[in-house]
């Protein structure tokens, strides 16, 4: 069984940054896309980025995200990433890691994590 755990969340003020952690126990995450997804009060839950398999490793963002995350992978340290950068209130949720195997597409994930709560002050 394959638990991913997310890491790095907090509260942060506008304009500021935070990075999320994705580790997953018991399984090397190489032969998986990782996704990460957030859920705000309210609203449904949105892919927010994804990277796929370590040979292939490429990386998709929300258009809401665009420019400011940065997904990104470490093989030897079995984590994947979640750089945010220039943070505003609408990115306020729990954010969740996903793991597919096969690694090519973030979609009808095989594992989620428990998820992490990013506040973002105004």
């Amino acid at each position: 069984q394959v638990q991913p755990v997310e890491s790095g969340g907090g509260l942060v003020q506008s304009g500021g940054s935070l990075r999320l952690s994705c580790e997953a126990s018991g399984q090397t995450m190489k032969s998986y896309a990782i996704g990460w997804f957030r859920q705000a009060p309210g609203k449904e839950r949105e892919g927010v980025s994804c990277i796929t398999s370590m040979t292939d490793a490429s990386t998709y963002y929300a258009n809401s995200v665009q420019g400011r995350f940065t997904i990104s992978r470490d093989n030897a340290k079995n984590t994947v990433y979640l750089q945010m950068n220039n943070l505003n209130a609408e990115d306020t949720a729990v954010y969740y890691c996903a793991l597919k195997y096969g690694g090519r597409f973030c979609a009808d994930m095989d594992y989620w994590g428990k998820g992490i709560q990013v506040t973002v002050s105004s």
